[in-house]
């Protein structure tokens, strides 16, 4: 009877409690049921990852955030989309199928597949420290004016996620319909924004803040710059091989008058600017203007990735190289850049790789293509590849 007594006391006191906050004016926290039957313990929402205020050294400079800041809440969101396969019309495909954490973003696939079948029209790119660069447009021949705008674009794609609202086939607002009707995207939008209502420029929002998000700068490299003035200085923690290399990388090549290199470095760093090693917005194309299972020429492709995680903790190529995936050592890209022709109909061929009007013959040997290779894998991270802020939650 005490017991009983003692159980109808407590039982009153919670009451009693719960009627002063709600006299108060207190809110009971939301629990996020649909989120945590979805993710369990992969995504807390009470408990973020950091995004928004991760370091970086005090050596990159460049930055094209524009005014979307990443916030820890936004970039969460745009972990979930960027890993659901509820994104593609079959639930097969997700922006992570082609862009996978362990191959620095990119695909092993030298075309991806999408839904029933489609195949992407150029291989997909590494999307690793995409926000470190001069160069605000994205995709391969630049279509997308900003990360933003690019976001959503293999979503609409007929081959890849296929919402294009052609032939037959559902088009975005289908999309955002279908996304509104699952519980874990009410939470967690009305968690991000204070409303559950879904838009596309929100989707692009928490998209672009998550793939922003994706950094590294723990390479050997970022080591060795660190304790340097300047890149120019030999790295301490770097052999002989390596700051050979680097020296290559960066001094500009002296050509005589039909473009044979007589003298200086290799002219890497006129187009991929250490210490970003982003892609010059100015660039033309690189002589590579085939196209991915096609015919033809394709002459706009002059966006690519930074080089940065181009290689594995091996020193090999993570994924094969260039919009047409066809370069898949390190060696033959090295080896591309040796001897440059002009191909008919390539209008948009770099300046810097036909000096006096013929394509440049760099005459490397193989000390210089050993030493440039040996510098390359010193610029491979070790924490991007597992930190599960950037793994799939599901």
């Amino acid at each position: 009877m005490k017991a009983l007594r003692t159980s109808a006391a407590l039982f009153l006191m919670v009451v009693l409690f719960q009627q002063c906050a709600k006299d108060s004016g207190e809110t009971a926290q939301p629990t996020y049921e649909a989120v945590k039957a979805a993710f369990g313990s992969k995504l807390d929402l009470n408990q973020l990852a950091d995004y928004a205020n991760q370091p970086r050294p005090a050596y990159i400079t460049k930055d094209n955030t524009g005014s979307n800041r990443i916030s820890n809440e936004k970039a969460t969101v745009g972990r979930v989309l960027f890993y659901d396969k509820s994104l593609s019309i079959d639930n097969t495909v997700s922006c992570g199928s082609c862009h996978r954490q362990e191959l620095a973003f990119g695909d092993a696939e030298q075309a991806s597949k999408g839904v029933s079948g489609g195949l992407t029209g150029r291989h997909a790119m590494r999307l690793v420290n995409a926000r470190f660069g001069r160069e605000t447009k994205f995709f391969w021949d630049e279509r997308a004016s900003s990360l933003e705008e690019q976001a959503t674009q293999p979503i609409k794609d007929h081959a890849e996620m296929g919402f294009s609202g052609q032939n037959g086939r559902p088009n975005m607002a289908t999309l955002l319909s279908k996304l509104q009707g699952i519980g874990y995207y009410q939470e967690l939008f009305q968690f991000a924004y204070g409303s559950p209502t879904i838009t596309e420029p929100k989707l692009q929002e928490c998209l672009a803040q998550f793939i922003r998000s994706i950094q590294s700068f723990d390479s050997r490299y970022d080591a060795g710059r660190a304790l340097a003035a300047n890149d120019q200085q030999n790295f301490v923690n770097f052999t002989a091989q390596e700051n050979a290399g680097k020296n290559l990388f960066l001094a500009p090549p002296v050509f005589d008058a039909t473009g044979n290199r007589i003298a200086g470095g290799l002219g890497c760093n006129g187009c991929h600017n250490a210490p970003e090693f982003d892609i010059d917005p100015n660039t033309g194309n690189n002589g590579i203007i085939g196209v991915l299972n096609g015919t033809g020429i394709d002459v706009n492709n002059t966006r690519v990735p930074t080089l940065r995680d181009m290689l594995n903790s091996s020193g090999n190529l993570h994924t094969q190289l260039m919009h047409t995936g066809s370069i898949t050592t390190l060696q033959a890209a090295i080896g591309h850049y040796g001897t440059i022709n002009l191909a008919p109909g390539n209008s948009r061929l770099d300046p810097r790789l036909r000096p006096n009007g013929f394509g440049q013959k760099l005459n490397l040997t193989a000390a210089e293509v050993n030493s440039l290779s040996a510098f390359l894998k010193t610029l491979t991270g070790i924490n991007v590849y597992t930190d599960p802020k950037w793994s799939t939650p599901f």
